[in-house]
C-alpha cells in the first residue's frame, strides 16, 4: 500500500480525538486578524478534499494532469464554516477523508505511477511541481497528504504530528 495512504490513515485516527477535544470557544477563534478560525480550516480541509477527490478520480481517466483549481478563500467565506457545529465539521471532515483513503488505495499503481509531461501540478498543489518535470498522480496524492497535515498543525500546534 502507499504509504501516503497508511500515513492519511493514521493521521484521522490520532487528529480527530485531538480536535474533539477543542471546545467550542476554541474552534470558533481566529488567532489573528484575517486568519481562519480551526473551524474554517477544516471546512477548507473539507473543500480540498471535495476537490481533491474529483481530481483523483476523473485523472485515472486523463492523458494528463491538468486539473481544476478552485478559490480556496471564496469557498470558506461562501460555504460559512465558522456557522457550522464543530463536531459536525469533524464528522464530515473524517468521513471524507477515510473514503479518500479508500479512493487513493483502489487506484492501480500503474495508473499512479504514470508521469504526465502535461500537468498544472505548478498551480494547484500546496507544493508546486515546475510545469517543465513530469508528474505523477502519486504526487498529487502525497501532497494532498502533506497540505492536510499542514494545516491540523495550524489547529492543533506547530508540534502536532501522527504518533
Amino acid at each position: 500500500m502507499q504509504s501516503y495512504v497508511t500515513e492519511l490513515r493514521a493521521i484521522l485516527d490520532h487528529a480527530t480525538p485531538a480536535l474533539l477535544a477543542l471546545s467550542d470557544a476554541d474552534s470558533a477563534r481566529h488567532p489573528a486578524p484575517g486568519k481562519w478560525s480551526p473551524r474554517e480550516v477544516i471546512g477548507h480541509l473539507i473543500d480540498s478534499a471535495s476537490n481533491n477527490h474529483q481530481r483523483f478520480v476523473r485523472a485515472r481517466f486523463q492523458n494528463d494532469l491538468v486539473l481544476v483549481g478552485y478559490d480556496q478563500d471564496a469557498w470558506v467565506a461562501l460555504q460559512k464554516y465558522q456557522d457550522e457545529p464543530w463536531t459536525q465539521l469533524i464528522s464530515l471532515w473524517r468521513s471524507f477523508n477515510v473514503h479518500l483513503a479508500h479512493v487513493m488505495a483502489s487506484i492501480p499503481a500503474s495508473v499512479r505511477q504514470r508521469e504526465h509531461g502535461r500537468h498544472n501540478l505548478h498551480e494547484i498543489n500546496w507544493k508546486p511541481i515546475p510545469a517543465d518535470q513530469p508528474a505523477t498522480l502519486d504526487d498529487l496524492m502525497a501532497d494532498y497528504v502533506g497540505h492536510l497535515k499542514h494545516h491540523l498543525r495550524q489547529v492543533l500546534g506547530s508540534t502536532w504530528d501522527v504518533s
